[in-house]
């Protein structure tokens, strides 16, 4: 009877051992970012410092002049939906693997194809897709788990920025977009029976990207007569005329916005009144 308890006891404290659940270590991140005319899906490990030394020579973690995961555990990933240009090499729109090199003033960050690498494990020179030179700086604030964030998201440009204790840095990554808007744009133009929302798009674009205002223009200015009730319109028709220098005619637009839009959007009167401000 006392073997039978005995290897109960032992099934029951096997078995509750079993269910115990502890956090990671290094816990993962997921970032996913709309970029350009796609995506960037960046997965990594963040690991903490916990008292150690950090990216100092021969420190315990990421050593100045050692190939580093960028994390911790598997390797970190980064995928691009549509492609991308870094350190002045275009990118397929794919996955990839990301090692830095940290040095004290510079880093060398490495793009490469070693998909099935668990963290260095397996990394070979030869699959190297992308080496970029960027600059170490001291950190605003102190950060005890390795964070990468995707920043200073705009159309074209964004940041892969880096922070580990006391240091930072910034990977510029750009995308070409306008050549194929453009292309959409002119095509949409040629089109028979052409909508406001059309018009505006295309306002929208020679007016922030090709800086082409008197194109611009001729848009904006066919998108308010086919919508007469779009107060955003009639601002972006104002910027737009005081781009060209029409201060006159910008203003006018404003004030045209502010009527249309009091009472309807609070944010569009102030907008407008801020451009009067300015002329």
């Amino acid at each position: 009877m006392k073997k039978i308890l005995f290897i109960v006891a032992a099934f029951v404290t096997t078995f509750a051992s079993a269910q115990i659940k502890m956090p990671q270590a290094s816990t993962t991140q997921k970032i996913n970012q709309d970029f350009g005319m796609g995506a960037i899906e960046l997965t990594y490990s963040r690991p903490n410092i916990k008292g150690r030394t950090v990216l100092k020579e021969k420190s315990e973690l990421a050593p100045l002049g050692s190939i580093w995961r960028l994390g911790a555990n598997a390797a970190t990933k980064i995928k691009f939906t549509d492609k991308v240009t870094i350190g002045g090499t275009e990118l397929e729109a794919g996955t990839y693997v990301i090692y830095a090199v940290p040095g004290k003033d510079m880093w060398d960050v490495i793009f490469n194809k070693g998909l099935n690498n668990w963290g260095t494990d397996g990394y070979k020179e030869a699959e190297d897709v992308v080496h970029v030179k960027v600059k170490a700086e001291k950190a605003a604030n102190f950060a005890e788990s390795f964070t990468m964030q995707i920043i200073n998201v705009a159309a074209e440009t964004c940041e892969l920025h880096m922070t580990w204790g006391s240091v930072q840095v910034a990977v510029p990554i750009s995308t070409n977009i306008k050549d194929r808007v453009r292309a959409q744009i002119e095509k949409a133009l040629a089109a028979d029976n052409i909508q406001a929302n059309t018009y505006n798009t295309a306002a929208n674009f020679y007016y922030e990207f090709d800086k082409d205002y008197t194109k611009a223009l001729v848009n904006i200015t066919k998108a308010v007569e086919a919508s007469k009730d779009a107060y955003w319109m009639v601002l972006l028709k104002a910027r737009i005329e005081k781009a060209l220098g029409d201060k006159v005619s910008a203003k006018a637009s404003a004030e045209k916005c502010i009527e249309m839009a009091t009472g309807k959007n609070a944010d569009y009167v102030t907008f407008a009144n801020e451009l009067i401000k300015n002329l």
